[in-house]
């Protein structure tokens, strides 16, 4: 059995401008591409009919088609990474295992623990950055530490910011380097476990025309204002540098869109404590009411004010929902119902195509008033001049929610002058204990 490398395709699921396949292609032996359906992340999801995975898996055919012409195959395996690797390595006689770096705490523990595997067995494991332009160590405060606040992050950012990190790595000089193979079959979603989910996926390229006018359009749910590349930046479909590189000629409001991406990242990386509690350590001393009704009216879409449950519509039926109204659900979750910002995360990462552990937290933290660069938490979203300034044509309302102005449509389920008070008084009294409990 001659030797070769492997390549472990995870949150970049494309065979250009990957940074990790390019060290592996040059790396002088053949390469055989290798993806995991991690069963420590698959047992944990709700729906069965879920559409990332179903995305995930039309993806790895694409993969495989591409491979397949180029006489080489993708090794699919489905199960545990730390019970997958010594099959692979018991088969192939692997010299060194390329991958890109992820972040999460998971991937972290689970990286350390496949590199101490490998090492055990003689074989090597190299990390590339890939999934950010800019990684958590490399925007640093002049004294080291990590930056908290975005405006300077971004600065420091822009400032740092080389040619080499948004240049196109180019796989594509190297693709005779791969396994010469048969094709592997790929396990099926029934095999795994899983059924196909009917959603839509939206597309991997955008009009430049949009990306030019993003800051003009990008507040208004009722028009094509946004890219919707969320779900291809979350599993690497495309490169971030790509998109960074136009995005420089077009519209510096999209790049920073991408530098909050990197900074939430580095937030993440820095501080992971922020995955189970508040960034900031005195807001877990605010007192929720976490009424379950109300909580399953929000999540339905059935709380009487329109722009929240066109939101939450949108999100259930299409994986979907309009950056402005992300804020507006998550303020009136957290502000005007008083339910635990961990409650929306946690169906956000549930129904979001385009979920982000990093991003995802850094936003819901943002709209409870209680991570980073926070709204601050007397600033609660009037839901209804909300829709009137972002929505006034009720362009996006009536799409999603067909029976407002009608006999039938729920009355809201808070008043809003009662909830703002409610919500100042509850986080006031909150943050008055903290004072005590921390000193």
């Amino acid at each position: 059995m001659s030797k070769l490398n492997c390549f472990w395709f995870r949150r970049d699921l494309r065979m250009t401008d990957n940074t990790g396949l390019y060290h592996a292609l040059r790396a002088g032996l053949p390469v055989l591409p290798v993806f995991i359906f991690d069963t420590h992340i698959l047992d944990k999801l709700e729906d069965r009919d879920d559409a990332r995975v179903t995305f995930l898996h039309q993806t790895l055919h694409r993969l495989q088609s591409e491979l397949a012409d180029l006489g080489s195959t993708l090794y699919v395996a489905n199960g545990k990474p730390e019970a997958i690797w010594p099959q692979i390595l018991d088969h192939y006689d692997v010299d060194t295992v390329y991958t890109n770096r992820d972040y999460e705490p998971y991937a972290k523990t689970r990286d350390a623990a496949i590199e101490e595997l490998l090492t055990a067995r003689g074989v090597g494991f190299s990390t590339f950055k890939d999934h950010v332009i800019q990684e958590g160590g490399e925007v640093l405060k002049k004294d080291g530490t990590p930056y908290t606040v975005f405006t300077p992050y971004s600065r420091t950012w822009r400032a740092n910011l080389k040619p080499e990190d948004l240049e196109h790595i180019p796989c594509e000089d190297h693709h005779d380097r791969f396994v010469q193979h048969e094709l592997r079959p790929i396990p099926t979603l029934e095999e795994m476990g899983f059924s196909p989910s009917s959603v839509p996926f939206p597309a991997a390229e955008v009009n430049r025309g949009l990306i030019r006018n993003y800051d003009q359009t990008r507040n208004f749910p009722g028009v094509r204002g946004t890219s919707r590349l969320g779900l291809h930046f979350r599993f690497g479909t495309i490169s971030i540098r790509e998109k960074a590189r136009k995005a420089m000629e077009l519209n510096q409001t999209f790049v920073n869109e991408l530098i909050w991406r990197d900074f939430y990242a580095m937030i993440l990386y820095h501080f992971p404590h922020v995955v189970g509690a508040p960034f900031r350590e005195k807001y877990q001393w605010i007192e929720w009411r976490n009424d379950a009704e109300e909580f399953a009216a929000w999540c339905a879409g059935q709380t009487g004010y329109p722009i929240v449950d066109a939101g939450m519509r949108e999100l259930n039926a299409t994986g979907y929902m309009h950056n402005r109204v992300r804020m507006i659900v998550a303020s009136f979750l957290t502000k005007h119902l008083l339910i635990d910002w961990q409650w929306g995360e946690a169906y956000f990462a549930r129904k979001l195509l385009d979920f982000d552990l990093a991003s995802n937290n850094g936003g819901w933290q943002w709209a409870a008033g209680c991570g980073t660069d926070a709204a601050p938490y007397f600033r609660v979203f009037n839901p209804t001049t909300q829709m009137q300034k972002f929505d006034k044509d009720l362009v996006y309302v009536k799409k999603w929610v067909p029976e407002f102005g009608g006999f039938n449509y729920r009355k809201p389920i808070v008043d809003h002058k009662m909830a703002r008070e409610r919500c100042l008084a509850t986080y006031k009294a909150g943050l008055s204990r903290a004072e005590v409990e921390m000193g």
